[in-house]
C-alpha cells in the first residue's frame, strides 16, 4: 500500500525514535477508513517515545493522551513541544496498561500500535482493564505483530537466529487473536485481519543502527519475515 501521511515522517531524526517495525506506517494502515470522530480524545496505549502520538494529533486531529510505562513523560513532552504541539493537543502519561490511571469512560477511542501483544493476551483484559475507560460506542484500534500461522511447537530456525522461544511467545496468528477478543462481552468485533504492512515496515526498522535493529537483521536476512505479519483488530464498545 501507499503511505501518503507517513512519508513526511521518514526523516533520520524521527526514525531514530522508532522501537520496532515502522509504527507510523502501521498506524496509517490501521486507521484507513477509521470511524473515530476528528475531535475525539484518544489514548495512544503503549506510545513509546511518542512518535505515533504526534502522528495521531497532526494527521487526524485527535486530542491524545500518550500512555506508556517505560518512556519518560518529560522527555516525551519536550519532543511534543519540538513538534509544535501543546498540552491542549497532547499529554504524556506514565501508565501501566494493566492499571490505567484515568477516569472511567474518559476516551472516545484507544489506539495501540505494536504493543498490545505484551499485555492484551489475557482474555479478560478488554472487559476488566480497558473497556471501563472507553465511552459507550467508542472504538479500539489495534495493530499487533504476529505470525502468519502459529508455529510454537516447531519454531523455524530462521526466527531463532534473533529471538528466543520466550520472546516469540508474544507473537500469534489472526486465529489466535480472534479467539482472544471473542471472549470480550462488552465490545463487538468489527474486524480481525492480516495487514499489508510487513515487509515495508520491517525494511524501515532494519535500516536503523541501534542494537535491537541490528540483532533483528539476523532472522530477517535469513528469510524469517515469511513467517511474520501484523494483525489489525478493530472493536466497538457496546452501548
Amino acid at each position: 500500500m501507499n503511505y501518503p501521511r507517513s512519508e513526511k515522517y521518514l526523516t533520520a531524526d524521527l526514525m531514530s525514535k522508532i522501537m520496532g517495525p515502522n509504527p507510523i506506517k502501521l498506524e496509517e494502515e490501521l486507521l484507513t477508513n477509521h470511524l473515530i470522530p476528528k475531535d475525539a480524545t484518544v489514548c495512544d496505549l503503549g506510545s513509546g517515545q511518542g512518535l505515533t502520538s504526534v502522528f495521531l494529533v497532526k494527521e487526524y486531529g485527535f486530542r491524545v493522551i500518550a500512555a506508556d510505562l517505560w518512556s519518560d513523560p518529560e522527555e516525551n513532552r519536550k519532543f511534543f513541544r519540538k513538534m509544535g504541539l501543546t498540552d491542549e493537543q497532547i499529554v504524556p502519561v506514565k501508565a501501566d496498561a494493566e492499571a490505567l490511571p484515568f477516569e472511567k469512560e474518559f476516551f472516545d477511542a484507544v489506539v495501540s500500535t505494536d504493543s498490545y501483544n505484551y499485555f492484551g493476551r489475557d482474555p479478560d483484559y478488554l472487559d476488566q482493564k480497558l473497556l471501563p475507560f472507553i465511552k459507550n460506542g467508542g472504538y479500539i484500534y489495534i495493530a499487533v505483530p504476529g505470525m502468519k500461522k502459529d508455529c510454537h511447537d516447531d519454531l523455524p530456525k530462521e526466527l531463532l537466529l534473533s529471538w528466543t522461544p520466550e520472546q516469540l511467545e508474544y507473537l500469534h496468528d489472526a486465529a489466535y487473536w480472534q479467539s482472544i477478543v471473542s471472549c470480550c462481552s462488552g465490545a463487538e468485533i468489527i474486524t480481525v485481519e492480516e495487514m499489508e504492512s510487513n515487509e515495508n515496515v520491517w525494511a524501515d526498522w532494519l535500516e536503523q543502527e541501534n542494537e535491537y535493529a541490528v540483532g533483528d537483521r539476523k532472522a530477517m536476512e535469513a528469510g524469517g519475515g515469511k513467517y511474520l505479519n501484523f494483525i489489525k483488530i478493530v472493536m466497538r464498545k457496546k452501548n
